[in-house]
Formats: C-alpha cells, sequence, structure tokens
C-alpha cells in the first residue's frame, strides 16, 4: 500500500516562517543602519532577530541575499505597486499612484535603507545595485507600463513614457524624500504632501492630457 505524505508546510509553520522571516530584515536593517554592512554579521543578525543561525542560513545563505530581501521588501506597496489604476481617468489613476509613491517614500524604513546605501557605497558598490535594480528599477517600469496604458486609452499624448515617468515621480520625490536624507527633522505633515501630489497631478494633465 502507498501512503501519501502531506510535505506541504502547514498554515501554521508558513505563519511562523513569516514572522521570523519579518524578525530577520527587522534586525537587519537595524544592525546594517546602527554598525554598517561591513561589520554586521549573519550571527549577529540572528541573534537580534531571536532565530536560530541554521534558520537565517536557510533563508538567506548570504548577507548580499539578505540585504536584496530587505531592498524588495522596502519598495512594495501595501496593495502592491504592480497594482496599477485601470486605464480611462489620468488624473484619478494619477492621483493613487502618487499618493501610494508618497507613503511609500515617507516609511521610516526607506530612508534608512538608503542612508546603508550612500554609507557603504565606497566598499560595496553592489548595495547600490541592488537597490537600483531590485527595488527602483521596478517600482519605475509599474509607473511606466501604467502611462503607456492611458497612451493606447487615448487619454494622454506622449512620446516617451520613461520621461514622463521620472517627471512625475521626481517632482513628489524631491519634496516629500530627498531632503530626510540631510535635514533630520524634515517631515511634512499629510496636507502638504497631498498637496505636492495634487500639484504632481496637475503639472503632468497640463502637459500630457489629450
Amino acid at each position: 500500500m502507498v501512503v501519501l505524505v502531506n510535505t506541504e508546510p502547514s498554515a501554521y509553520h508558513q505563519r511562523v516562517a513569516e514572522e521570523k522571516r519579518g524578525a530577520i530584515l527587522r534586525a537587519a536593517t537595524s544592525l546594517f543602519l546602527d554598525s554598517g554592512y561591513d561589520r554586521t554579521s549573519l550571527a549577529k543578525i540572528a541573534e537580534a532577530a531571536g532565530v536560530s543561525k541554521a534558520t537565517l542560513f536557510k533563508q538567506f545563505p548570504t548577507k548580499a541575499a539578505l540585504f536584496d530581501a530587505i531592498v524588495t521588501a522596502s519598495w512594495q506597496t501595501g496593495d502592491g505597486y504592480e497594482n496599477a489604476p485601470p486605464p480611462g481617468d489620468f488624473r484619478a489613476g494619477l492621483a493613487l499612484i502618487g499618493r501610494r509613491y508618497a507613503a511609500l517614500l515617507t516609511r521610516p524604513d526607506m530612508a534608512d535603507l538608503f542612508r546603508i546605501v550612500i554609507a557603504e557605497l565606497p566598499r560595496f558598490p553592489e548595495l547600490a545595485e541592488s537597490q537600483f535594480h531590485r527595488g527602483k528599477m521596478p517600482y519605475f517600469e509599474s509607473v511606466r507600463h501604467y502611462l503607456e496604458a492611458e497612451r493606447e486609452a487615448g487619454t494622454i499624448r506622449l512620446e516617451d513614457p520613461e520621461l514622463a515617468a521620472t517627471q512625475f515621480l521626481g517632482m513628489i520625490s524631491n519634496y516629500v524624500f530627498w531632503p530626510r536624507l540631510l535635514l533630520a527633522h524634515w517631515a511634512p505633515d499629510g496636507t502638504a504632501v497631498e498637496s505636492v501630489v495634487d500639484e504632481a497631478v496637475l503639472m503632468m494633465a497640463a502637459r500630457y492630457a489629450a
């Protein structure tokens, strides 16, 4: 008689694994920021996260793999940046994307991540590569694809979706995010952030709306 054994992890074990993964990512981000990427070992991260070294190595066999996971997680929004609004209402869709982007940039872990990359850039340029290719570019591509969809729907006229995406995201990040890396107390309130997003949408509509 053949006995079938279910090798799929139970919901409980999946939840525990996700909780441990989250603890590892939080501990690693904190230690990278406090001690630097080079001086932080996987053993120290395991201890800070309250997990065994075997558990950490099972999920992240190298420190580079762990940093890649941190970058990927930091650039994900609550509802997923891949869930772009449907084309047809350019202003409403762009406003939704802009608010999602502002919320993402104002999360504390985002500024922390950039500080790690900037501090370690001379010795570990691969961290910047990870930040660019695993974080920024997938998000940027999602906005570019949305603009292309609006162009196909006939709501906007533009020749260069990549340039338009750069313009829109830049108008928001230049106020919401970049000053935070230099000014310790830079924290515009919600009304100011919404106003910046609204103005960016108006600028885009004035330039590209059909």
